[in-house]
């Protein structure tokens, strides 16, 4: 049976490749396979209409034809836009190297460039830049651009979105600097702990964690946690939460920097109460996760 025409996004792609072919080449390149989940499918039978979600990285875009295939087309062309890559006026690999950012990142002297060059050269993934928002009526326009790297964030607002990712950009420079304490950046990314990877460590602390019994009375879980977190390579953050429950309790919540993130909630008669109540459901879940086949 033949698939009907595409469509728009047949139609916008000058290239001899589809946008669905684009994308893929694009998330190979960066380490993100753009993911696709049909979300619905309406319409009658003789004129249906699919509806397809794409997800790259942080973005996710949506798109709909008469067929999987078309709507599949339009989410990729969709994703393809929210990137910037502009696969109509110029190559797609070309685009890629820079990051969407076009000559932007060649020039060495804004801090756009300076951010691309210094990635590569401490083999960091590449800055990834985000439109998040867009205001204001068009003469006078406002775009707020995040600029992504590695675990950091940072926000740059501008009268255009080269602007904003300029401004992003500089922020993020910012960042490093204040994070290596001098104008030199000497900042290095954590290297990512993946909740899976806890499976096959082989390392005493979460052995323990796996063969004991997380029940024993006065147990300070916060400690434990410290030292699980010490030993498998990752950071534990406790955030108070202002309201208490409605037994008039403390509340927190336990932040693990694991990917996925992981967030336990805890409650508690004090507020270290609540910290070791959210370390204790944390290393219960963990406990899960390293337990599991």
């Amino acid at each position: 049976m033949t698939e009907p025409d595409l469509g728009l996004a047949s139609q916008h792609v000058t290239s001899d490749k589809t946008p669905v072919q684009l994308l893929y080449e694009y998330g190979t390149k960066i380490g993100s396979v753009p993911s696709y989940i049909m979300e619905r499918a309406d319409g009658e039978a003789h004129q249906p209409l699919f509806i397809f979600n794409v997800t790259i990285g942080d973005i996710t875009c949506s798109g709909q034809g008469p067929s999987k295939k078309a709507a599949k087309q339009e989410a990729a062309m969709a994703a393809l836009k929210t990137l910037e890559l502009d696969i109509e006026n110029s190559p797609l690999n070309e685009r890629i190297e820079n990051n969407g950012c076009d000559a932007e990142a060649n020039d060495q002297s804004n801090p756009v460039g300076i951010l691309q060059e210094l990635a590569m050269q401490r083999s960091w993934r590449l800055p990834e830049y985000i439109v998040c928002s867009e205001a204001g009526p068009d003469h006078k326009k406002e775009f707020t651009v995040i600029c992504r790297l590695e675990t950091l964030a940072e926000k740059g607002t501008g009268s255009s979105k080269k602007n904003g990712r300029r401004i992003a950009a500089e922020k993020m420079l910012e960042k490093l600097q204040s994070l290596s304490g001098s104008t030199e950046i000497t900042w290095n990314p954590k290297p990512h702990v993946y909740l899976e990877n806890l499976r096959n460590s082989d390392l005493e602390l979460i052995c323990l964690l796996k063969r004991n019994s997380l029940s024993i009375p006065n147990t300070d879980y916060v400690q434990m946690m410290l030292e699980l977190s010490q030993e498998q390579g990752f950071e534990v953050t406790y955030f108070d939460i202002g309201e208490l429950t409605v037994n008039g309790q403390y509340q927190c919540l336990a932040e693990l920097s694991t990917v996925p993130v992981t967030v336990c909630h805890g409650t508690g008669i004090s507020c270290s109460n609540a910290h070791n109540d959210a370390a204790h459901n944390a290393l219960q879940y963990i406990k899960i996760i390293a337990s599991s086949k």
